[in-house]
């Protein structure tokens, strides 16, 4: 582990983040949102594929085989191609790719015969007896799975298999008036399942839409110190700013401990190894070191698929995924680089700029970090980074409420997303869908879903005039 900083450089990093109060020109190293390993290519389709920009040569041949096998279609077992076999029996995807389109944002369905494929259901329920209630007291897990379905509704399953369900979406669209006098329309969804294959759901079934979110900038926010988001929390909001902000505890599985969590809509798992390893079992089901299921989170009660062929091997560790493919596609993960910043210092830019940081936006999208000089990986390690996040659960008002705690978030709570890429979205994945649903059709409609602890910067943008909402806006789509 790296020395602790002395006090003359933990002075220069407080001083190297605290916000600007100058926004008459970029601040120094602003356009490099990654820091070092920002990527500087072209900003395409591609813009979110691109290696950490300090990679060593030797390193680059690691995340090429990482993004085969984040690329790599599964098939069902027995195969003769037994290093891709193993899918399902019941799945979401049949590669990490699919639901990270192009490493960038997934999307809801646009109609019923749209597929869903970057967009999921999490299935749970409340505990049931003192010893679920003590699982989830202890940390040791972050839902209760309903009984028969387990931890998500899979809606595809390999032949001779029965999906688990479908999932249906119905909007309402409600309107919305500015101050002065803008008429915005917002598109309210409710969610339900259809053509459940395995019975009735437990009657105190709890769901949680989620589309795939980003990838790029994970190993950067990996290699946050946890006492710098620990810093940010104020859970009792002892400073009376109407901001609280709290970390989620979640069960690490190799450490065998709590600790905090910082992936995932609802900061749900701590690290990369383990969000990879999650997701490969529920939304591919294969097993993985940490994830052994080789039915991936088929449940007792569907004893077909439990029972189904799997593809484990003593090739890859007695498993689907082995060890070293997990640690590749981990690889990967950490270093898809962030987009240089664009025009910076575009007059209507810097002062977008300042009305997010005068709105009181900073309060939960922090701009600035400087990540640990023990970082995972040397790419990720002492750079400057702008990701405009906390990394903190944030209660966001019963307009967002899923109504589904996770750990020790609650069913209004979520994590504050990122924003660094976000407005390259629609020249990566063809669509300007954000919130952890994609129900906002662009980015007004995002801010005007905020509520809860964001109400007053929420309401700070409803009284802006034209031409400075339209300033706010221009900024965020540079970041």
């Amino acid at each position: 582990m790296a020395a602790a900083p002395t006090p003359a450089e933990k002075a220069r990093i407080e001083a190297a983040i605290a916000p600007t109060e100058d926004f008459t020109g970029p601040e120094r190293f602003e356009r490099q949102s990654g820091g070092a390993a920002t990527s500087v290519n072209a900003v395409n389709g591609d813009a979110f594929s691109h290696p950490s920009a300090n990679m060593s040569f030797e390193r680059e041949l690691d995340f090429k085989i990482g993004n085969g096998l984040f690329r790599r279609l599964w098939v069902s077992a027995p195969a003769s191609t037994t290093s891709a076999d193993g899918l399902g029996p019941l799945f979401n995807a049949r590669s990490c790719q699919r639901c990270h389109l192009k490493d960038g944002r997934g999307h809801p369905p646009a109609s019923a015969q749209d597929s869903a494929v970057s967009m999921l259901l999490r299935l749970s329920i409340a505990p049931q007896n003192d010893e679920q209630r003590a699982l989830l007291a202890s940390g040791r897990a972050g839902v209760i799975p309903e009984p028969t379905y387990g931890g998500q509704l899979q809606d595809l399953a390999i032949k001779g298999h029965k999906a688990e369900g479908r999932m249906h979406i119905e909007y309402e669209e409600m309107e919305v008036v500015l101050a002065d006098g803008t008429k915005v329309s917002l598109r309210r969804p409710t969610y339900t399942i259809t053509d459940l294959a395995y019975g009735p759901l437990h009657p105190d079934i709890m769901i949680s839409p989620r589309v795939a979110p980003p990838m790029i900038g994970l190993g950067l926010l990996e290699a946050v110190h946890d006492e710098d988001i620990e810093s940010h929390a104020d859970p009792a909001d002892a400073d009376g700013d109407g901001i609280s902000g709290r970390v989620n505890r979640v069960w690490d599985d190799v450490r065998r401990r709590v600790v905090p969590g910082r992936f995932g809509w609802k900061a749900g798992q701590p690290n990369l190894l383990q969000q990879s390893s999650h997701a490969i079992n529920g939304d591919i089901g294969l097993s993985a070191p940490t994830m052994p299921a080789a039915a991936g989170d088929c449940t007792e009660a569907q004893v077909a698929c439990r029972q189904a062929p799997n593809g484990d091997s003593r090739q890859h560790d007695g498993l689907e995924a082995s060890a070293e493919m997990m640690d590749l596609i981990a690889f990967y993960s950490r270093n898809l680089a962030v987009p240089a910043r664009r025009d910076l210092d575009d007059p209507q830019v810097l002062a977008g700029k300042q009305v997010f940081y005068e709105s009181g936006c900073i309060a939960c999208h922090r701009p600035k970090y400087v990540t640990r000089r023990d970082a995972l990986g040397e790419e990720q390690s002492f750079q400057l980074i702008w990701p405009y996040s906390d990394l903190l659960l944030h209660d966001m008002g019963e307009g967002l409420a899923d109504h589904r705690p996770e750990g020790r978030a609650s069913g209004r709570e979520w994590r504050t997303a990122p924003l660094w890429g976000i407005g390259l979205t629609e020249r990566v994945n063809g669509h300007t869908q954000f919130l952890h649903d994609g129900r906002a059709r662009n980015l007004l409609e995002a801010i005007l879903w905020h509520g809860g602890e964001a109400e007053a910067a929420k309401q700070e943008v409803v009284d802006l005039p034209a031409e400075a909402r339209e300033a706010l806006l221009a900024f965020l789509r540079t970041l």
